[in-house]
C-alpha cells in the first residue's frame, strides 16, 4: 500500500510541477528547434510522465526538462526518418504514366476482382469488405452480422481462397 501511495504521490508532484512551470518547458523546447510542435510535445510529455509507473524523484525539474528534450529529439528523428523513407520512394518509383493497354488490363482484372469477392456470397463479401476496406475489427463484424468470430474467419478464409485463385490465373496469363 505504501507502494501505491508514494506512486500516486509522485505522479501528482509531477502534475504539479509540469503546471507550475508549463510557460518555461514550453519555451525551453520553442528555444531547441521544437518551434510550433513546442505545445504538442509538451502534451505528449505530460501524458508520458503522468502514465508512467516513476518513484519518487530528487530534482523533478531538470528531470522534466531531459525529458522534455528527450522526446523533441525522438520527434525530430522520427520525422526525418519519415522524409527520408518518402524520398526514398520517390526517388524509386517510375515518373511515367502506365501504358492505356496497362491501364485497360488493370481495370479488367478488378472488375474480375470484385466478381470473386461477389460470389462468394453476400455476407463473406461483407465482411471481407469492413475488414479489408474499412479496417473494422473482425469481432466488431462479427457482432454487426450477428454470427460468431469464427464464422467471419471462416469467410474471410473463402473470400483470401477466392482471391488467391484469381491471382494465379492473372500470374499465368
Amino acid at each position: 500500500m505504501t507502494d501505491a501511495r508514494e506512486q500516486t504521490d509522485a505522479v501528482q508532484g509531477i502534475e504539479a510541477i509540469l503546471l507550475a512551470e508549463r510557460a518555461r518547458i514550453v519555451r525551453f523546447l520553442e528555444l531547441r528547434g521544437a518551434g510550433d510542435a513546442a505545445e504538442d510535445i509538451f502534451q505528449d510529455l505530460w501524458m508520458r510522465l503522468t502514465e508512467r509507473q516513476i518513484g519518487p524523484i530528487g530534482d523533478p525539474l531538470p528531470y522534466i526538462m531531459r525529458a522534455a528534450n528527450n522526446l523533441m529529439l525522438d520527434r525530430y528523428r522520427s520525422s526525418r526518418q519519415r522524409e527520408k523513407r518518402d524520398h526514398d520512394w520517390s526517388e524509386t518509383q517510375p515518373r511515367q504514366r502506365p501504358s492505356i493497354e496497362n491501364a485497360l488490363i488493370s481495370r479488367e482484372q478488378l472488375v474480375q476482382v470484385e466478381q470473386a469477392i461477389d460470389a462468394t456470397g453476400e455476407r463473406p463479401a461483407r465482411a471481407f469488405r469492413r475488414f479489408r476496406v474499412d479496417g473494422v475489427a473482425q469481432r466488431d463484424i462479427a457482432i454487426e452480422l450477428g454470427v460468431s468470430l469464427s464464422t467471419v474467419e471462416a469467410d474471410l478464409r473463402k473470400v483470401y481462397a477466392a482471391l488467391a485463385t484469381l491471382r494465379r490465373q492473372f500470374d499465368a496469363s
